[in-house]
């Protein structure tokens, strides 16, 4: 059951984190969207184009892409260069793939629109056991 400040999403994968939101009502590809060398939003039409997504938490519409965006995850965290956590209204097999894969932490399928719920730049944290997102 969601209360104001809770979240309850039907999956979720990874480890508890604590963070930073960077929300946006818009969707995620690690192939198109990103700089994954600087770690920013890259594409200029991507509502977060110039911010970092570095040790943040991620709060986006929906994933994009397929097998290039999975295997791009592992590869950023290989350099250090991944968000906390990425959470999402929708999400594709693949994408939830490529987190496992990248070790990121990731919810998805909420009974209301997480973009509209969670402020952006506010402080969360996840509780992936639970399949939680709390406001802090």
């Amino acid at each position: 059951m969601n209360d104001s400040r809770s979240f309850i999403a039907r999956h979720a994968i990874g480890k508890p984190v604590r963070g930073q939101a960077l929300v946006a009502s818009d969707g995620f590809s690690a192939r198109y969207d990103l700089d994954r060398l600087a770690g920013v939003f890259s594409r200029p039409a991507h509502k977060l184009a110039g911010q970092s997504y570095v040790g943040r938490i991620l709060v986006l519409d929906t994933a994009k892409g397929g097998v290039a965006s999975a295997w791009m995850l592992h590869e950023m965290a290989s350099r250090s260069k991944v968000p906390l956590a990425i959470v999402f209204n929708t999400v594709n097999p693949i994408l939830v793939q490529g987190a496992a894969f990248g070790g990121i932490t990731m919810l998805a399928g909420f009974d209301t629109d997480i973009t509209q719920a969670i402020p952006h730049a506010a402080e969360v944290e996840i509780d992936p056991v639970a399949r939680r997102i709390t406001l802090l």
